[in-house]
């Protein structure tokens, strides 16, 4: 989702959704009593949505690799346009559907701070840190101003969740979604603070997953709409091989104005609404494949903020250290290699040991930051009162 070529400000990626909510935990009872009772509503993960989280994380990762690498290959750069026109979108109304729930109640106030805001103050140092001693580029500072490569996400996700309520009062939220990324996108003046041009320009799909429901996407899980999805996806490549030489690769980032891009300014809500129906399509052919029981990868999908967020160093290493200069990496088989490798390296950054190590830093519990209010207590004390009726 980046382009490393760009300076500070400038270079930034996508990363991946919130996490959906964790399984409830186990009743007391006999594994007998376990197996025949039905599982509660909302209490159970859903297994598509960590396949789908975790396939998401992988095109990331996979994306990031090929960027020093796709300007020797018109298909690897066709491939490369078609997967970041989707990719993103499909992590944020991920995001905006497991946001549906968030209101100003302080727990929930306390999990956005320490799961969204932390990791990104975090993030940003340590990359800022990374790019000044690791590239010799005494240049760059720590601002948590100007989000810098893939921490952009978190803090457009922090921005998007406080706004939630708001969303969710409106009558028509996304055609108001999409008038706000239609202004940003010609409003050049918005600057870096906060990377709000990508805030605005990807805020539709964040309010679009907000008012999605369970049913919708049942639609897209059809064995006919994977059939129609093959077609949709042989046509997109097509096209994304054929746009290689003929179109700017920066507006699937959407992180400029359509003047900082050398477009007319008209062009900027032409292309926030024609990028915004050819995401759907590919998102919804995405989910389309995403299988929806359980596989080898399905509880990864719980760590892909550690892979997101990890697998950054690795492919930052490269472009310092010049490990993909290589001329046989830039050739076909060369390319395939990268791209294993960094499938492997992100999958395994998603892995239970590794959360364990970077918890501290992704999901601390800093209740030495907070008050208990009254509610919580009252909640906890109730919990534990209905488990031990349960294990009477």
């Amino acid at each position: 989702m980046t382009n490393s070529l760009q300076p500070h400000g400038q270079n930034r990626a996508p990363l991946p959704p919130a996490q959906s909510p964790a399984s409830g935990v186990p009743s007391p009872r006999s594994p007998q009593e376990q197996q025949n009772k039905p599982p509660k509503p909302g209490k159970q993960r859903d297994s598509f949505f960590d396949n789908a989280k975790y396939l998401a994380i992988v095109l990331v990762a996979m994306g990031h690799s090929w960027e020093p690498l796709k300007g020797d290959s018109r298909i690897l750069e066709g491939v490369y346009t078609v997967v970041y026109c989707f990719h993103m979108p499909a992590f944020i109304i991920i995001s905006g559907y497991f946001s549906r729930s968030f209101d100003m109640r302080p727990d929930r106030l306390r999990r956005l701070v320490t799961g969204v805001l932390v990791p990104y103050i975090v993030f940003e140092t340590a990359y800022s840190l990374f790019k000044r001693y690791g590239d010799h580029d005494p240049s760059m500072t720590v601002s948590l101003l100007d989000p810098w490569y893939l921490t952009w996400f978190l803090i457009a996700l922090f921005i998007w969740r406080l706004t939630t309520p708001l969303w969710k009062t409106l009558r028509w939220p996304l055609p108001v979604a999409l008038g706000i990324a239609m202004f940003g996108s010609v409003s050049p003046e918005i600057g870096n603070d906060l990377d709000l041009q990508r805030v605005l320009q990807f805020l539709p799909y964040f309010v679009l997953g907000l008012c999605m429901k369970p049913e919708h996407f049942q639609m897209v899980r059809t064995r006919k709409m994977r059939m129609l999805a093959v077609p949709v996806f042989a046509a997109a490549l097509a096209i994304g091989w054929w746009a290689v030489p003929r179109m700017n690769t920066a507006w699937f980032y959407h992180r400029d104005a359509a003047q900082e891009l050398a477009a007319p300014w008209w062009t900027g809500p032409v292309m926030v609404l024609a990028l915004f129906g050819c995401s759907l399509l590919l998102t919804a052919c995405f989910f389309a494949w995403v299988p929806r029981r359980k596989m080898w990868f399905t509880a990864l999908g719980a760590g892909t903020l550690y892979g997101y967020l990890l697998h950054g160093f690795l492919v930052k290493a490269g472009d310092f250290y010049g490990w993909f200069e290589p001329k046989w990496l830039h050739r076909p088989l060369g390319e395939i290699f990268v791209t294993v490798v960094f499938v492997g390296a992100v999958t395994l950054l998603c892995t239970r040991p590794v959360q364990r190590v970077f918890k501290f830093a992704m999901e601390p519990e800093m209740k030495w930051a907070f008050r208990r209010d009254a509610a919580e207590v009252a909640r906890a004390r109730e919990t534990a009162q209905k488990r031990e009726m349960a294990s009477a």
